[in-house]
C-alpha cells in the first residue's frame, strides 16, 4: 500500500507493505527528508493541527498493520533541523548578526539588547498549554473561591414612584442588578470592574445554560507571538509567515477590568518606616509588599490587596532612582517565613521624592495629569513583575489569568504632600513585553514600539483610539510611540479604620535590613535588645511574646539557621497569632534555648555599656568637619538631635543613650579620645 505524507519541506510517497516493520517505514523516511532534519524530533500526525501525535522513534518496532493506518492514507510531519538557532520569537537568525545600532555607529549583538536583558519574561515563544478541564485541575485563591460562591447581584429598595406592586412583588424597577451594572458603576464612580464582575459578564455571554451547550472557560489571555510548528506546513519566519502562525493586529484601548480593586496598609507605620530611609538619606527606596489577597466591600464582587510588611531588598539607591539586581539575594528565605505567616508577595513599592526646599516638609509634584502617572520604565518594570506572578484561574482555558501583583509609588500630590498611589498594568501591556514589542522611551509619558527587522523580531501592527483636535475619536498607527496610559489600570488605596496588623512589635524598634548605609544593620546585638535578653536575663523575652511578632526580626532569624523547620512555623504562629500557650512551647524547644544561648553569651555589652555611661564624663564634642549648619551628622537631613538614628527615633542600638558606637559607625577615622 502507498502512504502519503507532507512535511515543511514537501509532499512524498512511501511503498509499504502492512506485514512489514515500521522500522523500514523510517528507513525510506528518512531517505526522502533532507540531510539537515535531526531524526530525534521527527513527529508524526494524522491532522495538520490538534491531531494525534507521536515521536516516528517511538512507534519503531511495531508492524504497519498495528498503526490502523490503511492504503492512501495522509499524515503530516513536523521536525526540526540540526544546527537551526531559534530567535526570541521563534524567527531563524545567526548569532552574531546584530540587530540595532548604537549611537556611536557600534552594532548592538541581540544578547546585549536592552530590550532582550530587561523585558523578555519567557524563555522562546512557547505558547501557553490548555489545561484539560481547569475548573476542576486549578487550584485558586482562597478570596476567589469566596467570590465565586457569592451572588454578586447588587440589592435595590422598592421605588414608591414606580413600583405598582406589593410589599413582597418584584418588578424591573426594583429587582436586584448585576455587579457588572453601568448606571450602578457610574453613580458610584467606579472606573474599573472588579475581576469577578469581568467574569459574570463574560460568563453571561460565554456559556448559556438555557441552551445546553458544552461548557467553555469564558477566559483567555492575549498573545502577541509568532506561534511554532505552524500547521500549514511552510517554513519558520522569516521564510515564511501564514495567517494561522501570524498575530493578529493590536487595538490599545484602556482596559475595562482590574484584578484587584484596592489596596490596603495595615497600618500607617509601614509607609513612615519606608520613607524614612529618604528622610534621612535624600536616596529613593524599594521594597516588596507581604501580604494577602481579601474581599472589598466597597466595589461589586471586589478583591483587596492587605499588605502587612515591606521588605527592601539588597539595593543601591540614589536620588533619581534606585538600582536592583535580580534575582535579589535571600529572596527565597523571605517568601518562606512569608508563608509561614500566611502571606506572600503581592507587589512592589517605591519612591520618588524631592524635597521643594521651603523647609515645611513638602515635596515637589512630579506626577500628574499634564506629565505622567507612571513612567514607560515603570510600566515595563511593572508588566515584568506581574509576568512572574500569575493569577491562577479555573475559569481561563490555560489555568491562569492576569496577575493580582501590584505597584505602588510614594510621591508627591497636588497639594505638595506625600501621597501613595496604586496602579497595574493591563494583560495587554504584559502579553507585549513578553513579546519583545515595546521598549521604554526617554520621555516617560510614552511607550516605544519596536522597528522590525525581518529577521529577529517579528512586530504586528499596533493602532490606538484617541480624540483628535476635531473631536473625532480616530484610530491612529502606535508606531513610533503611543500615550503610556493605554496600558495603565488605577487602583484605590488606603487605611483601616481600625488598625490589626498581625505584627504587634514596635515597627522600627528591630532595624530594617539591607540599611547599612544608614549606619544601622541587622546583629545579634539588635536580636537581643529586640527580645530584651541580657547575661542575667531567662530564657524568654522580658517584655512579652509580642516582641517576636516582626517580620524583619523572623527573617533575620531564618538567615542564622538555628531553627529547625517545624521551629520556624512555631515562632511564626507566635509572631501573627499571639498565642501564650504557643510561646510557652516555643520556650521549650532545643532550638530557642540554644538562640538564648547565643544571644546570653554575646550579648553582655549591653548592660557594661550602660554602666559605663552612668559614670563617665559627657562625650567629647564632635570636630566642627563633621557637623553640618543644624548640628545634624554628614548625610543626614532631620533634627538638630544629631545622628540619623536619633533623629528617626528608631534603628538599632543608635537609639541607647550611648552615643559611642553610632558615631564610630557614622564618622569614620574619628577617634573619641581627641581634644
Amino acid at each position: 500500500m502507498i502512504l502519503r505524507f507532507r512535511s515543511p519541506d514537501g509532499a512524498y510517497r512511501v511503498d509499504i507493505q502492512q506485514t512489514d516493520d515500521t522500522s523500514l517505514l523510517i528507513s525510506k523516511l528518512r531517505e526522502n527528508l533532507p540531510k539537515d532534519v535531526d531524526p530525534h524530533t521527527i513527529i508524526v500526525s494524522d491532522r495538520p493541527a490538534n491531531g494525534r501525535a507521536r515521536v516516528l522513534n517511538e512507534i519503531s518496532g511495531m508492524k504497519i498493520s498495528d498503526l490502523g493506518l490503511s492504503h492512501g492514507d495522509m499524515l503530516f510531519l513536523l521536525y526540526k533541523k540540526l544546527n537551526e538557532p531559534q530567535a526570541p520569537n521563534g524567527a531563524a537568525t545567526s548569532p552574531g548578526e546584530p540587530s540595532s545600532i548604537r549611537l556611536n555607529g557600534q552594532p548592538i549583538r541581540p544578547s546585549e539588547s536592552a530590550s532582550n536583558l530587561y523585558t523578555t519574561t519567557t524563555s522562546g515563544s512557547v505558547i501557553p498549554d490548555k489545561v484539560s478541564n481547569p475548573w476542576e485541575t486549578v487550584v485558586q485563591d482562597p478570596v476567589d473561591e469566596e467570590l465565586d460562591k457569592k451572588d454578586g447581584k447588587i440589592p435595590r429598595g422598592r421605588d414608591h414612584k414606580m413600583c405598582r406592586h406589593g410589599p413582597k412583588g418584584m418588578c424591573d424597577y426594583c429587582m436586584p442588578m448585576e455587579p457588572y451594572d453601568p448606571g450602578y458603576l457610574a453613580e458610584n464612580k467606579i472606573k474599573h470592574l472588579s475581576y469577578h464582575s469581568y467574569l459574570r459578564k463574560i460568563n453571561t455571554s460565554t456559556n448559556k445554560p438555557e441552551l445546553k451547550s458544552s461548557y467553555m472557560p469564558p477566559l483567555s489571555e492575549p498573545y502577541f507571538r509568532l506561534r511554532k510548528n505552524c500547521p500549514s506546513g511552510h517554513q519558520p519566519w522569516p521564510a515564511g509567515l501564514c495567517s494561522k502562525c501570524q498575530p493578529s493586529a493590536i487595538t490599545l484601548q484602556p482596559q475595562e477590568f482590574r484584578m484587584v480593586d484596592h489596596v490596603e496598609f495595615s497600618d500607617p507605620a509601614l509607609i513612615n518606616t519606608f520613607i524614612d530611609f529618604w528622610r534621612q538619606t535624600g536616596n529613593q527606596r524599594i521594597g516588596y509588599l507581604y501580604g494577602r489577597l481579601a474581599p472589598y466591600p466597597e466595589v461589586p464582587l471586589g478583591i483587596k490587596a492587605i499588605v502587612e510588611a515591606i521588605y527592601e531588598p539588597p539595593q543601591n539607591g540614589e536620588s533619581d532612582g534606585v538600582t536592583l539586581q535580580l534575582p535579589w539575594t535571600g529572596e527565597k528565605d523571605v517568601a518562606e517565613v512569608a508563608s509561614l505567616c500566611g502571606l506572600r508577595k503581592i507587589g512592589v513599592i517605591f519612591s520618588d521624592l524631592l524635597d521643594d526646599g521651603t523647609g515645611q516638609g513638602t515635596v515637589v509634584c512630579k506626577r500628574h495629569i499634564d506629565s505622567y502617572y507612571l513612567s514607560s520604565l515603570e510600566i515595563v518594570f511593572a508588566a515584568r513583575l506581574q509576568a512572574e506572578h500569575p493569577h491562577p484561574s479555573k475559569w481561563s482555558e490555560t489555568g491562569q489569568f492576569g496577575s493580582s501583583f501590584v505597584t505602588c509609588v510614594v510621591s508627591g500630590n497636588e497639594d505638595n504632600g506625600i501621597d501613595v498611589a496604586a496602579y497595574q498594568v493591563s494583560n495587554t501591556a504584559v502579553e507585549m513585553v513578553r513579546a519583545d514589542i515595546i521598549e521604554p522611551s526617554a520621555d516617560p509619558s510614552v511607550m516605544m514600539v519596536h522597528e522590525e527587522d525581518g529577521k529577529t523580531r517579528y512586530v504586528p501592527e499596533v493602532f490606538f483610539r484617541h480624540i483628535n483636535e476635531y473631536g473625532l475619536n480616530v484610530k491612529e498607527n502606535a508606531k513610533p510611540s503611543f500615550p503610556v496610559e493605554y496600558l495603565l489600570v488605577t487602583l484605590t488605596h488606603g487605611f483601616p479604620n481600625d488598625t490589626k496588623p498581625i505584627f504587634t512589635a514596635p515597627l522600627g524598634k528591630f532595624p530594617i535590613g539591607n540599611r547599612e548605609i544608614m549606619g544601622i544593620s541587622q546583629d545579634h546585638r539588635a536580636v537581643a535588645k529586640q527580645l530584651g535578653i541580657t547575661s542575667q536575663s531567662a530564657n524568654r523575652p522580658t517584655d512579652g511574646i509580642d516582641v517576636v511578632s516582626d517580620f524583619h526580626l523572623l527573617t533575620f532569624i531564618k538567615g542564622w539557621g538555628v531553627l529547625d523547620k517545624n521551629e520556624e512555623e512555631l515562632l511564626a504562629k507566635v509572631a501573627v497569632g499571639h498565642d501564650v500557650n504557643d510561646g510557652y512551647k516555643l520556650l521549650q524547644t532545643p532550638g530557642w534555648q540554644t538562640l538564648m544561648t547565643i544571644l546570653r553569651e554575646s550579648g553582655e555589652n549591653a548592660p557594661l555599656k550602660r554602666a559605663f555611661v552612668e559614670h563617665s564624663p559627657p562625650p567629647p564634642q564632635i570636630p566642627l568637619p563633621f557637623v553640618n549648619a543644624r548640628g545634624a551628622g554628614v548625610g543626614g537631613s532631620g533634627s538638630s538631635n544629631g545622628g540619623a538614628a536619633r533623629r528617626g527615633g528608631r534603628g538599632d542600638n543608635a537609639t541607647s543613650s550611648n552615643n559611642y558606637g553610632p558615631l564610630a559607625k557614622r564618622f569614620r577615622g574619628f577617634s573619641l579620645r581627641e581634644e
